[in-house]
C-alpha cells in the first residue's frame, strides 16, 4: 500500500499553498469583522452609560464644548441662559427614518457669558418653498433651562448652503457667520427645556444599540478558513485512496500502475479506462462479470 508521501510533491505542496493563503486571508477578514464589532459594542456601552445617565451642570464638563472627549458623547448637560433665535440656523439634507429635512441650530448665551450650540430637533421638507421648511418653531425668549446631549462637531463638506443654512453642523463654519464666539468642539442635541415652548421640532430618536451581525460574519470568515484545511485533508485521503485502488489493480493484472491508470490519476479510483497486458489472465472480478453476462444479468 502506498503512503501519504505524495504530499511532498510539488503539486500538493502548492494545494497546501493555496490553503493556507485562503485561511489566512479567512483569518484576517474574520479578525477584522471582530473589531469592528468591538467598536460597535463599545459604542453600544457608551451609549448605555451616557444617554441616560446622570444630569451633569455645564460647569462640570464645559471644556468638552470645545474639544470634546469620546467617551462623553451624549452625556446630558444642564444649561441655563438665553436662546439668540435671531443668529439660528437651519442644516440641510438631514434625513430622519428615511424622510428628507433639516435639523435646528440655535446659539444658546449660558449666564457666565458662554454661548454654544443647540441642535433643537429636525423639520420635514417644506412645501411652499423649495429649499426650506414651512415653519421653523421658535423656543421661549426668556432664560431658560437647558438639558441637552452632547455631540462632536462635524467635518466641513465641499458643498455650499443659501444664505441662513448650513451644508453641515461644522461650529467652525457657523462661528464665522456671528459676531461672538461659541464652543466649536462640541454642540448639545436637546432632550428637555424649561419653560417649555409652545412648539418645538421633531425630537430625535434615541441612538441605535443594534450590535449588528458582525460577530456573526467573523465566525463564518473562521469556518471557512477551517474548511480550506478539511477539504485539503480530504482530497488527500481521496488520492492516497485512489493510489491503494491503482496499486492492487497492478497487482492482479501485472500490469505496472503508469500504464493501467496513467501518472497523475485524480480521486476517483475508477477515472481512466483499465488496459491489460496482453496475454494477462483476466482478474476474480473480471471472471465473475464475464459468468454473469452469460446468465444474462
Amino acid at each position: 500500500m502506498k503512503t501519504y508521501k505524495f504530499l511532498f510533491s510539488g503539486k500538493w505542496v502548492g494545494y497546501f499553498a493555496l490553503a493556507l493563503v485562503f485561511a489566512v486571508a479567512c483569518v484576517a477578514l474574520g479578525n477584522w469583522q471582530m473589531n469592528r464589532r468591538n467598536a460597535v459594542v463599545a459604542n453600544i456601552t457608551k451609549i448605555q452609560q451616557n444617554y441616560a445617565g446622570t444630569i451633569v451642570d455645564y460647569k462640570d464638563v464645559a471644556g468638552n464644548f470645545q474639544a470634546l472627549d469620546p467617551a462623553k458623547e451624549w452625556t446630558q448637560v444642564r444649561m441655563r441662559g438665553t436662546y439668540q433665535t435671531a443668529d439660528q440656523r437651519i442644516v440641510r439634507n438631514r434625513p430622519l427614518n428615511g424622510a428628507p429635512g433639516y435639523e435646528v441650530l440655535v446659539p444658546l448665551k449660558l449666564d457666565n457669558g458662554d454661548t454654544v450650540i443647540i441642535d433643537r430637533g429636525w423639520l420635514p421638507i417644506g412645501n411652499k418653498r423649495a429649499g426650506h421648511p414651512d415653519v421653523v418653531p421658535q423656543p421661549e425668549s426668556g432664560v431658560v433651562t437647558v438639558v441637552a446631549r452632547l455631540k462632536p462637531a462635524e467635518p466641513q463638506l465641499d458643498r455650499g448652503a443659501p444664505a441662513g443654512q448650513l451644508a453641515s453642523i461644522e461650529l467652525k463654519d457657523y462661528a464665522a457667520q456671528l459676531d461672538y464666539p461659541i464652543k466649536t468642539g462640541a454642540y448639545g442635541q436637546l432632550a428637555t427645556e424649561n419653560p417649555a415652548a409652545a412648539g418645538n421640532p421633531v425630537p430625535f430618536p434615541a441612538p441605535s444599540i443594534d450590535e449588528g451581525s458582525h460577530l456573526s460574519y467573523a465566525m463564518q470568515w473562521i469556518a471557512f478558513g477551517i474548511l480550506a484545511f478539511v477539504g485539503f485533508g480530504y482530497a488527500a485521503r481521496m488520492q492516497r485512496r485512489n493510489d491503494d485502488f491503482d496499486a492492487l489493480d497492478a497487482a492482479e493484472s501485472g500490469v505496472p500502475v503508469e500504464e493501467l491508470y496513467g501518472r497523475g490519476s485524480a480521486f476517483h479510483p475508477r477515472r481512466h479506462p483499465k488496459v491489460r497486458k496482453p496475454g494477462a489472465r483476466p482478474t476474480a472480478e473480471e471472471a465473475e462479470d464475464a459468468l454473469l453476462d452469460s446468465q444474462g444479468f
